[in-house]
């Protein structure tokens, strides 16, 4: 289970907690994962923690989801999908990290922010 007192945001903590299972063959691609609600009994979280950290996995590759069926692990790269050229793969892999920066930068900023406002508020 993720330390939610830590100072990484909790959905990412149960995204990257599902990404070292997957990664580890702990699931297997295709294997259904967690539903909101489960997740937010198991983890203890809001619906919008447990749904944050599911988008995130599809985001990065390592969930499928079906609507009306749920979400399935998934290996980036290992979708079923049909393969692209080597261009449109460097495209891809740039994008992603270009996403991964874009939300490290935001995560950042909202820490600035906060430290900005208790500063604020300590004056």
């Amino acid at each position: 289970m993720a330390d939610f007192t830590a100072q990484r945001a909790a959905y990412l903590q149960i995204a990257d907690e599902f990404k070292r299972k997957i990664r580890d063959g702990e699931l297997e691609p295709g294997a259904k994962l967690p539903s909101e609600s489960e997740l937010m009994t198991r983890h203890d979280v809001s619906r919008t923690v447990a749904r944050q950290a599911i988008a995130r996995l599809r985001e990065d590759g390592y969930a499928t989801s079906h609507q009306g069926k749920g979400s399935f692990a998934a290996l980036p790269g290992e979708g079923g999908a049909a393969k692209h050229s080597p261009e449109f793969e460097q495209i891809t892999e740039y994008l992603s990290e270009v996403r991964r920066d874009v939300r490290r930068l935001a995560e950042r900023m909202d820490q600035l922010e906060d430290l900005v406002r208790q500063q604020g508020q300590a004056r």
